[in-house]
């Protein structure tokens, strides 16, 4: 298939997506990004905004598996990496696959998660790979955290800790929906109340989501956009090239794996919008959900109220495009 019709399906994928979940177009467009970009996806929002629906529309339309875990405070790590189960009458040890064995993993509310689960989710996430009773067992090709948590609420919470959230290649921010899409979103559910419950036919199936990976991967980036990636992500680790008050926000700055993301990403959205090279307008149109969640803000920041969101949107008006 050529490059046009692989584009062609992916925007088709993010239409009916937001036909289906309404008032959330962005969050749909950076899903696809982290799909071409091979990230894990962390989705932050208030409850009741359409984040697990999010994430079965699109898996629907992909042709993939999708396995779901529920985090909850008592879980162990096997209920995510699967155990080894004795058979009696074999007397013999086989291994029995958990939830973390899919093509898409939908991790809901993962910060209810206890500290080892969410370590036993790590290795998946970073080789690809989970490793029990000394056994490693290779993830499907196609293998895709997608998270969600609740920002606000504090109660039986297991925060995750920064190692992990730099896992993350986006945090996805959901907001809450306009009036108008609110209105639309009481229509659109009525008329899936009242029908037939016909199957869905996905749009894209796993060698094209690969393919097009391939196709990412091939995107040009100049020595000048390069350049620019280094520049804001070292730019929030060297406070002589901010002004004193973004330096006083950052209380610690973003690591490499930041660049690597910005640029993976940025040629993801530079392939959608059916370019073959990069620009620095590609690397402003994903800093936001790249860098926002790797970076620890001040006490300084806090108490003027200021989010990484802030952060972020002042740093790219700091740092020039040369």
């Amino acid at each position: 298939m050529s490059q046009h019709g692989l584009q062609d399906k992916f925007h088709r994928l993010v239409e009916e997506v937001n036909n289906a979940v309404i008032g959330q177009q962005r969050v749909i467009q950076q899903l696809n990004i982290a799909l071409l970009a091979e990230g894990h996806v962390l989705l932050q929002g208030l409850p009741g905004l359409a984040k697990t629906r999010a994430v079965s529309c699109m898996a629907q339309r992909l042709d993939s598996d999708l396995n779901r875990i529920q985090f909850t405070p008592d879980m162990l790590p096997s209920d995510v990496t699967g155990s080894e189960i004795y058979h009696s009458h074999t007397q013999s040890l086989t291994f029995q696959q958990g939830p973390v064995f899919s093509q898409l993993l939908l991790a809901d509310e993962i910060n209810r998660a206890p500290a080892k689960v969410q370590a036993a989710l790590l290795e998946a996430m970073a080789e690809g790979q989970v490793t029990v009773v000394g056994k490693t067992y290779q993830l499907p090709e196609l293998f895709m955290v997608l998270a969600t948590q609740n920002p606000v609420e504090q109660e039986g919470t297991y925060p995750l800790p920064e190692a992990q959230l730099d896992r993350f290649m986006m945090r996805i921010e959901v907001e809450y929906p306009d009036k108008a899409a609110e209105l639309s979103m009481l229509g659109m559910l009525r008329n899936e109340a009242n029908s037939d419950g016909s199957l869905i036919t996905p749009i894209l199936s796993v060698s094209d989501v690969l393919n097009a990976r391939k196709a990412v991967n091939e995107v040009t980036v100049s020595e000048a956009v390069d350049q620019y990636i280094v520049d804001l992500v070292h730019a929030t680790r060297d406070a002589s090239m901010l002004d004193q008050q973004l330096a006083n926000w950052i209380f610690v700055g973003a690591s490499p794996r930041a660049s690597i993301a910005l640029d993976k990403c940025a040629r993801a959205h530079a392939w959608l919008n059916q370019r073959h090279y990069v620009l620095p307008e590609d690397v402003r149109a994903v800093a936001y959900p790249v860098l926002g969640h790797r970076l620890a803000l001040s006490f300084e920041a806090s108490g003027d109220r200021i989010t990484s969101k802030d952060v972020v949107g002042r740093l790219l008006d700091v740092v020039a495009w040369v």
